[in-house]
Protein backbone atom coordinates (compact mmCIF):
# COMPACT_ATOMS: atom_id res chain seq x y z
CA UNK A 1 0.00 0.00 0.00
CA UNK A 2 1.48 3.18 -1.22
CA UNK A 3 1.17 6.15 2.08
CA UNK A 4 0.61 9.82 2.06
CA UNK A 5 4.02 11.49 3.50
CA UNK A 6 3.75 13.68 6.89
CA UNK A 7 1.21 13.79 9.75
CA UNK A 8 -1.15 15.10 6.25
CA UNK A 9 -4.89 13.48 6.87
CA UNK A 10 -5.63 10.89 4.14
CA UNK A 11 -8.25 9.62 1.70
CA UNK A 12 -7.98 5.93 1.54
CA UNK A 13 -8.94 4.87 -1.88
CA UNK A 14 -8.54 1.99 -4.90
CA UNK A 15 -6.45 1.90 -7.56
CA UNK A 16 -6.75 -0.41 -10.14
CA UNK A 17 -4.46 -0.77 -12.97
CA UNK A 18 -4.83 -2.08 -16.33
CA UNK A 19 -2.84 -3.45 -18.91
CA UNK A 20 1.02 -1.94 -19.51
CA UNK A 21 0.28 -0.18 -15.92
CA UNK A 22 -0.05 -3.13 -14.11
CA UNK A 23 2.48 -4.40 -15.77
CA UNK A 24 4.91 -1.87 -14.01
CA UNK A 25 3.29 -1.57 -10.79
CA UNK A 26 3.10 -5.56 -10.99
CA UNK A 27 0.01 -5.78 -9.42
CA UNK A 28 -3.73 -4.81 -10.44
CA UNK A 29 -5.52 -3.59 -7.40
CA UNK A 30 -4.14 -1.10 -4.70
CA UNK A 31 -4.92 0.68 -1.67
CA UNK A 32 -3.53 3.71 -1.31
CA UNK A 33 -3.74 6.50 1.68
CA UNK A 34 -3.59 9.78 -0.19
CA UNK A 35 -3.64 13.36 0.97
CA UNK A 36 -7.39 15.05 1.49
CA UNK A 37 -7.99 17.30 -1.50
CA UNK A 38 -6.09 15.48 -3.67
CA UNK A 39 -7.03 15.44 -7.21
CA UNK A 40 -6.09 12.62 -10.10
CA UNK A 41 -3.49 14.93 -11.28
CA UNK A 42 -1.58 14.87 -8.03
CA UNK A 43 -2.76 11.31 -7.72
CA UNK A 44 -0.74 10.99 -10.86
CA UNK A 45 2.29 12.73 -9.66
CA UNK A 46 2.17 10.45 -6.96
CA UNK A 47 1.96 7.00 -8.79
CA UNK A 48 4.75 8.67 -11.11
CA UNK A 49 7.12 8.80 -8.28
CA UNK A 50 6.76 5.82 -6.78
CA UNK A 51 6.32 3.82 -10.43
CA UNK A 52 8.90 5.72 -12.50
CA UNK A 53 8.21 3.92 -15.24
CA UNK A 54 4.59 5.10 -15.50
CA UNK A 55 6.19 8.56 -16.12
CA UNK A 56 6.60 7.38 -19.97
CA UNK A 57 2.59 6.54 -20.44
CA UNK A 58 1.17 9.80 -18.34
CA UNK A 59 0.46 11.97 -21.27
CA UNK A 60 -1.32 9.09 -22.70
CA UNK A 61 -3.15 7.47 -19.24
CA UNK A 62 -6.47 7.67 -18.90
CA UNK A 63 -8.13 8.05 -15.33
CA UNK A 64 -11.68 6.69 -14.26
CA UNK A 65 -12.76 7.64 -10.69
CA UNK A 66 -16.00 5.75 -9.68
CA UNK A 67 -16.49 4.17 -13.32
CA UNK A 68 -16.51 7.67 -15.65
CA UNK A 69 -13.57 9.18 -16.98
CA UNK A 70 -12.03 11.87 -14.84
CA UNK A 71 -9.75 15.37 -15.58
CA UNK A 72 -6.65 16.45 -13.93
CA UNK A 73 -8.33 18.62 -11.53
CA UNK A 74 -11.43 16.35 -10.40
CA UNK A 75 -10.78 15.76 -7.03
CA UNK A 76 -10.54 12.16 -5.77
CA UNK A 77 -12.33 11.56 -2.55
CA UNK A 78 -12.32 8.87 0.36
CA UNK A 79 -13.58 5.69 -0.66
CA UNK A 80 -13.32 6.06 -4.39
CA UNK A 81 -12.25 3.70 -7.11
CA UNK A 82 -9.41 5.00 -9.26
CA UNK A 83 -8.87 2.96 -12.64
CA UNK A 84 -5.42 3.49 -14.07
CA UNK A 85 -6.06 3.07 -18.09
CA UNK A 86 -3.28 2.75 -20.58
CA UNK A 87 -3.90 3.06 -24.21
CA UNK A 88 -4.53 -0.44 -25.53
CA UNK A 89 -4.91 -1.66 -29.01
CA UNK A 90 -5.66 -5.03 -30.90
CA UNK A 91 -8.39 -6.93 -31.99
CA UNK A 92 -10.06 -8.71 -34.61
CA UNK A 93 -8.79 -7.38 -38.33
Amino acid sequence: MLAAKGNEETTLITVKFFASAAEIVQQRVSKMDIPNGQNVSGLLDTLCSAYPRLEMLRPSLRVAVNHEYAHNEDPVHDGDEVAIIPPVSGGIR
